[in-house]
C-alpha cells in the first residue's frame, strides 16, 4: 500500500491545501483525494507540480507500507 504524507509536507511548508491546489493548478478535490490517500492514480506531471511547490522530493510525498499477510 502507498500511503501519502502531502498533509505532513503542507504543514512543514505551513501551507493550506488551497493553497497547494492554487500554486500547482492541480484541482483542489484532487489535492484533497491525495492528502487523505483517497486517490486512484496520481500523474507523474501532478507529482513534479507537487515536489516544485514544496521544494521537496517524491520520496517525501509517499511511502510504501507493504501488506500484512
Amino acid at each position: 500500500m502507498i500511503k501519502f504524507k502531502v498533509k505532513v509536507m503542507l504543514a512543514i511548508n505551513e501551507m493550506t491545501q488551497k493553497e497547494l491546489a492554487e500554486k500547482t493548478g492541480i484541482r483542489p478535490p484532487t489535492v484533497s483525494a491525495i492528502c487523505t490517500g483517497a486517490v486512484k492514480h496520481l500523474p507523474v506531471e501532478a507529482l513534479n507540480k507537487i515536489c516544485a511547490v514544496l521544494n521537496c522530493q517524491p520520496a517525501d510525498l509517499m511511502e510504501y507500507i507493504p501488506d500484512e499477510k
